[in-house]
């Protein structure tokens, strides 16, 4: 015969307190004292007590979790701002549920509902590129929808300037003396941010009378490997760049890498800059100049809008994060032809 299962009146009697102080540290610690959430942590322990999640749910109209969708887990970027906003959500008591779609949007419209129909709390998800069908059943939701990364006028939004990332990014190199110019990016038809960045770099080069030409525009997948395709494409024209904008830091990794498998100088003759502030720009040599992105910010600010808005509380509309130009070594001043 299988051991009787502890209940929660098991668990109150061992701490010293009400069933129902049991249930809001079990539910909403933040409103519950340090000591007496200690208490009842260790008689739940002591007693292996495992709460019912439907009964907790049907009690409270809560489930106690928030469905995430990304586009990809493989990308660092998206790890850390992961795993920020899961460490601020579970002091909260409440379970991040994540879930990635490869930029396929039927993909995510299955996951959304999915999440939906084990009835989360809110849902969170990354830019502003989804099918309509998903935004008109997102709209008819009557639970939070955040947007993140990028932002939209139709959902709460913690993201970035990705139009002005670009532009600074133009402006940056151009600074330098550079006038031929190659972007790397990643493919601008699922990613608007990629896409936004792309249109604020070609803005911040039309500032200064400079045209980036469609030959000069590299769309790859976010590795090592479609930096280094890149480089080949803008090599292939008849002038070769001075320097070359890569829409993240692991496209512009791949590309100092192949330029030195090729023999090519970074930055002596090819200055590199990347977008993120990953930690390979700092580690590989010559480190990566780039325009860094409070990331792991993201996670936990997103985190305390959702928190706010399941209490129903409101929350900001939208949300712009910082971001910073850090140069390294990989970009230098044009130096004159002798």
């Amino acid at each position: 015969m299988p051991p009787q299962r502890s209940k929660i009146e098991d668990v109150a009697r061992l701490a010293g307190v009400s069933t129902a102080t049991v249930s809001r540290v079990l539910s909403r610690p933040a409103l519950v004292k340090p000591d007496t959430r200690e208490r009842v942590h260790r008689a739940v322990q002591a007693l292996d007590y495992l709460p019912s999640a439907s009964a907790q749910a049907l009690a409270s109209g809560r489930t106690h979790s928030v469905g995430y969708v990304v586009p990809t887990l493989d990308h660092t970027i998206f790890s850390k701002s992961t795993h920020a906003m899961q460490q601020v959500l579970a002091q909260a008591g409440i379970q991040l549920l994540v879930a990635s779609h490869q930029y396929d949007w039927q993909a995510e419209y299955d996951i959304v509902m999915r999440l939906q129909q084990r009835r989360v709390d809110a849902l969170v998800l990354v830019g502003t590129d989804h099918s309509p069908a998903l935004w008109r059943k997102l709209k008819a939701w009557p639970h939070p929808v955040f947007l993140t990364w990028s932002c939209d006028p139709r959902f709460p939004s913690i993201g970035f300037d990705n139009h002005r990332i670009g532009y600074e990014a133009a402006q940056y190199l151009v600074s330098l003396g550079h006038r031929e110019i190659a972007v790397v990016t990643g493919h601008t038809a699922t990613n608007d941010r990629a896409r936004a960045r792309l249109t604020g770099f070609r803005e911040g080069l039309a500032a200064h009378g400079i045209k980036l030409p469609p030959q000069r525009v590299s769309e790859q997948d976010f590795t090592f490997e479609g930096g280094a395709a890149g480089l080949h494409n803008a090599l292939a024209g008849k002038r070769r760049p001075t320097a070359i904008f890569c829409g993240v830091d692991v496209l512009a990794a791949g590309v100092v890498f192949e330029a030195q498998r090729l023999g090519l100088g970074v930055p002596d003759e090819l200055s590199v800059m990347g977008v993120d502030n990953q930690e390979i720009a700092a580690a590989i040599v010559p480190s990566l100049t780039t325009l860094g992105l409070a990331t792991a910010d993201l996670g936990v600010v997103a985190a305390h809008q959702v928190i706010q808005a399941i209490a129903g509380k409101p929350v900001p509309h939208q949300s712009l994060l910082t971001m910073e130009l850090i140069v390294r070594e990989s970009t230098a001043a044009l130096k004159p032809k002798p």
